[in-house]
């Protein structure tokens, strides 16, 4: 099956509700946390077509390695001293998992970080997705002050980095 990711707009903001809502019901955000990361760094959102339908997307940008943006909250701003890339989302439908398309984001996002200049990528991975994460160069690291932001994101969230 062959797929394309092409850069997230303000007109897709509805489809990607929609799959957020279907891949992470556990986790609920407002349409406001999703225009908000697209306007704060509209390079890092993208949107995964599959058979001409959105079946996907990534959020993500700039932040400060060790550090998590709580579930379901506005940022209003990028740290000015960012040191790692935080992958706040990553979500595909069904249809869409075991097309490599999610393998094939991550290697984008990896050269797009190189180009940003930033040592590391970072995420919080749920629903059980450490395998993938490791599979593509993620390792867990200590939750520290983040352990309370983390313990939102349920039990099995783990927040992992990658070293570039």
């Amino acid at each position: 099956m062959s797929f394309s990711w092409r850069g997230l707009t303000a007109t897709d903001l509805d489809a990607v509700a929609r799959i957020a809502a279907m891949v992470h019901p556990a986790f609920p955000e407002d349409d406001a946390v999703f225009a908000e990361r697209l306007a704060l760094h509209p390079a890092g959102c993208r949107l995964l077509i599959v058979a001409g339908e959105p079946a996907g997307y990534a959020i993500s940008h700039p932040w400060r390695l060790g550090t998590l943006p709580a579930l379901n909250a506005l940022v209003g701003a990028l740290p000015a001293e960012a040191d790692t890339y935080y992958i706040h989302d990553l979500a595909l439908l069904p249809a869409a998992r075991g097309t490599g398309a999610a393998g094939a984001l991550v290697q984008d996002l990896k050269r797009h970080v190189l180009a940003l200049g930033l040592p590391a990528l970072s995420l919080v991975a749920v629903n059980d997705s450490g395998a993938f994460w490791r599979r593509q160069g993620f390792a867990e690291m200590p939750a520290g002050v983040a352990a309370e932001k983390l313990a939102s994101y349920g039990d099995d969230a783990r927040l992992m980095t990658c070293p570039l």
